[in-house]
Order: structure tokens, then C-alpha cells, then sequence
């Protein structure tokens, strides 16, 4: 059965501009008719989705974390299912959703792959599929430019943390979670809807993208070195088990600081505070790798 997809890249994802042709060769030879269409600005990729949803059965978007994030309203508007070819830096969805970096083993998950219900976390009318977060994460998006994303990959995020942290500050917030109110004094909260961000750090150590809670952490140190100390441990989340992480869960989040401060959500700054966070459970569907029921 023939597949009519819309395919869009982000040319100036990492590995867009070459994995563009690569992708089409894939695609193409699995059966899929492909209505090609790029944007030199991601942030246009919701007005493409809208306009051909009547004429395609699926969205595939080539990129990173950004760039998916550029095409999540339209996704949730339109409720066409979602194909990803990890051509970014990070690639964190395709990390949480077990798709790997693979461009051939990605193009046969989007043919063979099981059809899969996830949440999305959403903050301020933004819809988010990984983290949000304030504090350290901002700073580090940031500096995080294009040119050092694509000459270091995956290293530019360690290597531009550790330049930041030890530059960070303190700032005061207040947190609302399940009708209670907490006042921390912390260099970064992220609220996680998926399970990896920022490279591959995980938010939570069972932290998954179905399952209907948004999992908070307060990084509340005192020391700027206590940070390097935990970076190990939030490879696998568990980070939150130091006495200088606060971990919360729940469903609806609120944040308020003395001042608007910037809220980096899936690597891109789209919203401030005060800010109201809250899950969307089985929000948009996605093509992932098929269970072994083996």
C-alpha cells in the first residue's frame, strides 16, 4: 500500500543538508510518495504541516530536538502521525522513543514501526515533547551557537556547560505542585514530560513520555562544583536522590520568579515566567521501533 508523507529537514540541523538525499533514497525504495518541502526558518515548519494536512497520511521531520519542536502544535492540531529521522545534535526524542541515529534503521521504523499514543508537556500555550526548564539550561542554550553545535556534536553540550556553570547564580522561585507551595533558591528547575534531554541526560531514573506526570527537579546548591559532582549521576537520573535535588511530580506545575526569566523548552527559548506547566496525556501519535513480544 502506497504512503503519501510530507517530508520536511531542517537544512541546518547537524546532518540536514546531507542526510536530505539519503533520506529520500531510504524512503522512496520502502514505498513511501513523498511531497518534499524545506523552510529556512523551522519556525514556519506548523504553516507547512496545516496546509498540505488534507494531502498526506503522515509528517516526517529530519532534525533535531528544535526542529520537531517547531512542528509539535501543528502536529497536536492536525493529529497526522509523526516520522523522525534523528539529524540533529542531540537527537533526545529519538533517544526516549528508542529510534536510533541510524538513518536506514529510522526510515524502516517509520515504514514497519508501531504506531505509538505519547504525551506532551505544554507551558504557557507552548507544547514541549522533552524538558522545560530555567537557570542553568537557558544559559547554555544560549551559547549553544549552530556553528559549535555542528563542529562538536554531542560534546558542545558538556563542553558549554561546564563553562557555564561555574558562572551560575542562585535566583529565587516559588513552585505550585498538587495544591501546594514550595520557595526554593536554585540555579535550574526542568519539568520533564519525556526522559532525556539536554544530550542525553535523563530527568528522572523511570521517567517515561506515557506516562501522564510531569517529573520536576531543583538544582539547589550552594557550591558551583557541586553541579560537576552530580553530572555523572544525571546520566541516568538519578540526581535526584542528592540532597541538593529537589524532586516533585504531578500533572500541573506553576513557577513564579521576581522577574521574567526566560524558559528553554526542547532547546529552543519560548516562553517566561510566571509560568503555568501541565501534561497533555496520548497527545499526538508517533512511528516507533516495533515491541519484541518474542
Amino acid at each position: 500500500m502506497s504512503c503519501r508523507a510530507l517530508l520536511l529537514v531542517n537544512p541546518h540541523a547537524r546532518q540536514g543538508e546531507k542526510g536530505l538525499s539519503e533520506a529520500i533514497h531510504y524512503l522512496e525504495t520502502l514505498g513511501f510518495e513523498l511531497v518534499e518541502e524545506s523552510t529556512e526558518d523551522p519556525k514556519h515548519l506548523s504553516e507547512v504541516i496545516l496546509r498540505y494536512q488534507d494531502q498526506v497520511d503522515l509528517v516526517i521531520v529530519g532534525g533535531g530536538d528544535g526542529t520537531l519542536n517547531a512542528a509539535v502544535d501543528a502536529l497536536v492540531d492536525t493529529q497526522l502521525p509523526l516520522g523522525i529521522l534523528p539529524l540533529g545534535t542531540a537527537n533526545d526524542l529519538a533517544r526516549t522513543l528508542g529510534i536510533p541515529n541510524s538513518l536506514s534503521e529510522a526510515c524502516k521504523i517509520i515504514a514497519h514501526g508501531e504506531l505509538r499514543r505519547i504525551d506532551l508537556g505544554w507551558v504557557n500555550g507552548k507544547h514541549f515533547f522533552n524538558v522545560a526548564s530555567l537557570g542553568l539550561s537557558v544559559k547554555i542554550t544560549q551559547r549553544l551557537t549552530k556553528e559549535v553545535k555542528r563542529r562538536w556534536g554531542i560534546f558542545a553540550y558538556a563542553a558549554t556547560a561546564l563553562q557555564v556553570i561555574w558562572e551560575a547564580r542562585p535566583f529565587s522561585a516559588e513552585i505550585v505542585i498538587n495544591g501546594q507551595s514550595v520557595r526554593v533558591k536554585t540555579v535550574q528547575i526542568a519539568i520533564g514530560n519525556g526522559r532525556y534531554y539536554g544530550g542525553g541526560m535523563a530527568v528522572a531514573p523511570d521517567a517515561t513520555i506515557d506516562d501522564q506526570r510531569l517529573d520536576l527537579y531543583s538544582l539547589e546548591i550552594k557550591h558551583w562544583w557541586q553541579t560537576i559532582l552530580l553530572l555523572p549521576a544525571m546520566r541516568q537520573g538519578h540526581h535526584i536522590h542528592s540532597q541538593s535535588v529537589r524532586a516533585l511530580q504531578g500533572q500541573n506545575i506553576e513557577v513564579y520568579t521576581r522577574k521574567p526569566r526566560p524558559i528553554n523548552t526542547d532547546g529552543e527559548i519560548t516562553a517566561y515566567t510566571p509560568a503555568h506547566f501541565r501534561v497533555i496525556p496520548k497527545a499526538v501519535t508517533v512511528l516507533v521501533p516495533p515491541e519484541d513480544r518474542s
